[in-house]
């Protein structure tokens, strides 16, 4: 069963239109609608990672340099402490020293933030980036 569409205008600045339109173009969408309610989603997943009582989804991506001392040995513990909210990881040697880490978890914002926050702060850890998502039971 199709949900009920509501149409709507926006006033927007001409300049503003154009780039925005630019951007529609280089990412292929075919009319501004999906890419407002694209928006609007993005939005709307971004309070439920504020919200505490909302399970979230998100992955973490790493890479770290796995010759320093001690780090593997405390990113495994730092995940260990997280058991039952990472789901799944997966792991690939880019060349001698580094290491590509990626963890899928499930579980509420906070947590996960804390977890990316964690890792972040290890000496050895070159970039760690949060990819926040939802479950979809509360976006349409």
């Amino acid at each position: 069963m199709a949900e009920k569409v509501t149409r709507f205008g926006v006033s927007v600045e001409s300049e503003l239109l154009d780039r925005f339109d630019r951007i529609l173009r280089r990412r292929h969408y075919t009319n501004r609608s999906q890419a407002i309610r694209d928006l609007i989603r993005h939005e709307l997943i971004g309070k439920e990672w504020e919200d505490s009582n909302t399970e979230v989804i998100g992955t973490v991506s790493m890479v770290y340099d796995h010759h320093v001392r001690g780090l593997t040995q405390r990113l495994v513990s730092l995940q260990h402490e997280y058991t039952g909210k990472i789901v799944a990881a997966t792991h690939v040697h880019m060349d001698h020293h580094n290491c590509l880490e990626v963890l899928i978890m499930r579980g509420r914002g906070r947590e996960i933030s804390d977890l990316v926050k964690r890792i972040r702060s290890l000496r050895g850890v070159k970039h760690a980036t949060l990819s926040m998502t939802t479950t979809g039971s509360h976006l349409k």
